[in-house]
């Protein structure tokens, strides 16, 4: 039976310091598990166990088995500010829930290029214990047991009852009655999060509400099979205080009343919905339902804060030249030198010789032949398939473009090659692609040879947008500066609110 909620007034301020919670992980039945204290974070005031099982996509026709049993499942959860507490938001008000699909120590490989302990409050969720490594333990959150499960009814035939563990994390979480929390944040263990980023977009939302934030699937498919108004767990969904104060109290009666549901994702949704609240979509939460080279996706990144990716041990490394891993800690150093311009993109023109600079900052730098208008590069070059392996342009749920076939319209490609910061200003250095097509372009496209042949590298200078850019987000400005010793260079800041910071900027002024 659900009872009556108490009325809850929560301070939420709009401008707010970083607030992390730290990782709440359920993972399936493996072997044994150990708690890890997080430093510095005090334990939660009671002591209990909660549940969390990996989810893993339907066996549907439009979607990929699920993965094995024995893989882990993780749940994060993150922690804020007390509820009448005037304070920003910070990364300690947030509680973070993720999903582990693999052994800790994989896990903790990736949740430490981004996870802050000391900072950010969670927990590692798992079904039963298992053996923790020395060096993994010092990288993830503390962890704790899932409750049993095996009185809820699960009926759906391609599925497994993880679903329902993962799906009740919320509830354990919010049972272990941490102090100062606004919202609880959950994601899966292959999963990188933008905390500030995170931290920025949760502080638009008024946390005394109930409020359920996240994003959809890239794969139309998936989103049909589940809901458009879903929020996709690989990807992260947040959920504000109140929202966990009223799933706590109905959540298990609800979890009966949808037991032909294939995972956790949806289950969740389902019981929310009951609540009457809508998913407040962010595009900067990737479930990342893709696989293979993921360039056209990162080279194309919407217009919003980089909040999360995931299965990122899904596609092939995000630099050429470099390992998974090797390529995941580039890919985090670059978010965390300058978290807001992180993956954004600005456009720019050369008048003289003709061509067309498309940046998208921390990854790749792209130099088109000839003058290419923005419409067209805002859409993501297929360069991928969706996760279930299907690379049609219908499958997407997002703007997309053909693969450049002819050499005399690919551009050259510098990709980020190291990042720091220099003061208040941010520096990026790219370095070009191996020139295979160089020859090709000489031959088949007339005296349109490769652009800046002389160029190896190119340096971008940025200054960080304001603390209020993501409000109301515009494409930055980049403007080209002068070549030294092979490099070019790239400015690139926040548009002036006069500027066009178009195509008549550059070639009719």
């Amino acid at each position: 039976m659900v009872g009556s909620l108490p009325a809850l007034r929560r301070s939420c301020p709009s401008s707010l310091p970083h607030p992390y919670g730290f990782p709440l992980y359920s993972i399936p039945p493996i072997t044994s598990a150990s708690t890890v204290s997080a430093p510095g974070i005090p334990p939660p005031r009671p002591s209990s166990s909660s549940s969390s099982s990996s989810s893993s996509p339907p066996t549907s026709p439009h979607s990929s088995p699920p993965p094995p049993q024995n893989a882990v499942s993780s749940f994060s959860s993150l922690h804020y500010p007390s509820p009448n507490s005037s304070a920003r938001l910070s990364l300690n008000h947030r509680l973070r829930h993720c999903q582990l699909r693999k052994p800790l120590d994989a896990t903790a490989r990736v949740h430490s290029l981004w996870w802050r302990p000391g900072v950010m409050r969670g927990h590692v969720w798992i079904d039963e214990p298992v053996p923790l490594l020395r060096n993994a333990s010092a990288l993830l959150p503390s962890i704790r047991v899932s409750e049993d499960i095996s009185r809820f009814r699960y009926t759906n035939p391609t599925g497994h009852p993880s679903g329902l563990r993962i799906a009740r994390i919320i509830l354990e979480t919010f049972r272990l009655g941490y102090r100062g929390v606004r919202w609880f944040v959950l994601c899966d263990d292959d999963t990188i999060v933008n905390p500030d980023n995170l931290l920025t977009v949760l502080s638009k939302y008024d946390c005394s509400e109930m409020v359920y934030v996240g994003g959809s699937s890239e794969s139309h498919s998936a989103n049909t099979y589940f809901s458009n108004a879903m929020a996709f767990g690989g990807g992260g969904v947040a959920i504000s205080y109140p929202l966990a104060t009223a799933l706590a109290v109905m959540l298990d009666d609800c979890l009966e009343r949808y037991a032909k549901l294939y995972g956790s994702d949806d289950r969740l949704h389902a019981c929310i919905s009951e609540l009457g609240v809508p998913l407040s979509r962010e595009y900067g939460f990737h479930q990342w339902d893709i696989r293979g080279n993921a360039h056209g996706i990162l080279a194309a990144h919407p217009i919003a804060p980089f909040i999360s990716i995931h299965h990122v041990e899904a596609v092939e490394p995000l630099y050429p030249g470099l390992s998974h891993l090797q390529s995941l800690k580039l890919f985090t150093k670059a978010m965390q030198v300058d978290p807001r311009s992180f993956l954004q993109r600005a456009i720019c023109y050369d008048r003289a010789e003709r061509i067309t600079f498309a940046v998208s900052v921390g990854y790749v730098v792209q130099v088109f032949p000839t003058i290419v208008l923005p419409r067209e590069l805002e859409r993501s070059e297929i360069t991928y398939t969706a996760w279930n392996k299907i690379g049609h342009r219908f499958e997407f749920d997002f703007d997309t473009k053909d693969p450049y076939k002819s050499i005399c319209r690919k551009p050259v490609l510098f990709f980020l090659k190291d990042a720091w910061r220099d003061g208040s200003i941010s520096v990026s250095t790219y370095l070009r692609a191996v020139r295979g097509g160089d020859l090709k372009r000489k031959v088949f496209c007339f005296r349109k040879s490769a652009p800046l042949p002389e160029i190896s590298e190119v340096r971008i200078l940025g200054i960080t947008p304001s603390d209020i850019w993501h409000l109301v987000p515009r494409r930055l400005c980049c403007y080209v500066d002068k070549t030294i010793n092979g490099t070019l260079g790239l400015n690139m800041r926040q548009c002036d609110k006069g500027a066009l910071g178009s195509v008549s900027d550059f070639l009719f002024s």
